[in-house]
């Protein structure tokens, strides 16, 4: 029989009377509970939040955009999309090319916004743009007049109409009639519809055909980049450092996470700086059971004596101590983790905790993350070890003659 456990738990959980001690140990154990339970909810509830807005942002940036590094312009090769299609993650692969053009209106109003020119065959973006545009996303030419597809916002800001005539600027356009003292030419699109989409990051956005955007902004066989769509998202780290290898260093290459990497860090910021905070109530807990353990010590001093008198060495008295810490842990580990996982569950199965009906999703997201669960019941266990360190020490080094001459 180990004798150490068992010794262990008749110091901290007496049957024979309730003790001051053994109501700070159940203190202890019920704020490592609440504060292990929170803890997962919290974290399950960040991340959920951060795979809404990923998802969200995901149908309109593509896993892997590549551009150019420098003022070097980027021609449309077969041979680089050749390159690029022959990557085992890579199944996708679509030019675009974007820059600012001023939307001009005969009263006089102009309006700088994002033109977007694509290839309706491979863009990786119609598949969430079409799902909200009013009429069919044609960006052909028709009647003389290439199609525009632009947001909801400037429809109404202008009052705009479908086969209403558009007039674009570029800044190419506007540069080349300075310099060679001429009227400005503006290129003329026809509207053929107007999406609506949940803006996470304002920005005015029109998109017309590509080989209208290289008209529009004076580039013949030239783009701004590529977009790629990959088999697994999460894999898009290790092909970037593939694709650095092999296109060099005149090419940039950004992940998903690289395209909004402001928003990004700020979300994993306020997770991991919840977490911090939420362990100050683990802290607390710990407190207590330092303070418990070590009236234990106080009061027991005369049995510990008597055990180092039969032969106990100082090593298994520190042992009994520890083992206390490690049982209170693993109790409000155990309880606060299922308490955590329950209530997580529960959100994230039936949406109890409603959010407002403006939002995009009508209640709390979760995600229950392993590796974080893992990280919290790690640290709140190292905590409580860490807590029987001073009175398990404090237990090995009384003295059995001293011991008894007190009592």
């Amino acid at each position: 029989m180990n004798i150490i456990p068992f010794i262990s738990r008749r110091y901290l959980f007496s049957k024979k009377h309730i003790s001051l001690i053994s109501v700070l140990t159940s203190i202890s154990i019920a704020g490592i509970t609440i504060g292990t339970a929170l803890l997962i909810v919290i974290l399950s509830v960040f991340n959920g939040f951060f795979e809404v807005i990923r998802g969200y942002l995901l149908t309109f940036d593509p896993d892997i955009r590549i551009e150019m590094a420098t003022d070097q312009k980027l021609y449309l090769e077969n041979g680089l999309m050749s390159q690029l299609t022959d990557h085992p993650e890579v199944i996708n692969v679509s030019p675009y090319i974007q820059g600012k053009a001023m939307l001009a209106f005969s009263d006089g109003r102009n309006e700088v916004l994002t033109i977007r020119g694509i290839d309706r065959e491979t863009d990786l973006m119609l598949s969430g743009i079409e799902s909200t545009v009013d009429n069919n996303f044609d960006l052909s030419v028709l009647n003389g007049r290439p199609g525009v597809v632009v947001s909801e916002d400037i429809v109404n800001r202008y009052r705009l109409n479908p086969e209403d005539e558009l007039a674009m600027l570029s800044p190419t356009g506007m540069r080349r009639a300075l310099t060679q003292f001429s009227a400005p030419r503006a290129s003329r699109f026809e509207v053929r519809g107007a999406f609506n989409v949940l803006q996470i990051i304002e920005e005015d956005m029109a998109y017309i055909d590509i080989e209208a955007a290289q008209r529009l902004f004076n580039m013949r066989n030239e783009i701004t980049g590529f977009d790629l769509k990959l088999t697994d998202t999460d894999r898009a780290d290790r092909v970037k450092d593939e694709l650095m290898a092999t296109l060099g260093p005149d090419f940039e290459i950004q992940t998903w996470y690289d395209l909004q990497k402001p928003l990004y860090d700020v979300m994993y910021l306020e997770k991991w700086g919840s977490y911090f905070i939420l362990m100050i109530i683990v802290f607390v807990a710990i407190l207590n059971i330092i303070g418990s353990l070590t009236m234990i010590v106080i009061q027991k001093k005369r049995d510990i004596g008597v055990l180092i008198s039969m032969g106990m060495t100082p090593k298994k008295i520190r042992k009994i101590f520890r083992s206390q810490g490690l049982q209170i842990g693993l109790i409000g580990c155990g309880l606060g983790g299922l308490i955590g996982i329950a209530i997580s569950y529960a959100q994230q199965e039936f949406g109890l905790v409603k959010l407002s009906s403006s939002f995009i999703i009508d209640a709390y997201p979760v995600s229950i993350h392993f590796s974080d669960i893992a990280i919290i019941l790690t640290g709140t266990m190292l905590l409580c070890l860490l807590a029987s360190w001073y009175p398990a020490s404090r237990a090995s080094g009384i003295q059995p003659a001293d011991a008894v001459r007190e009592e």
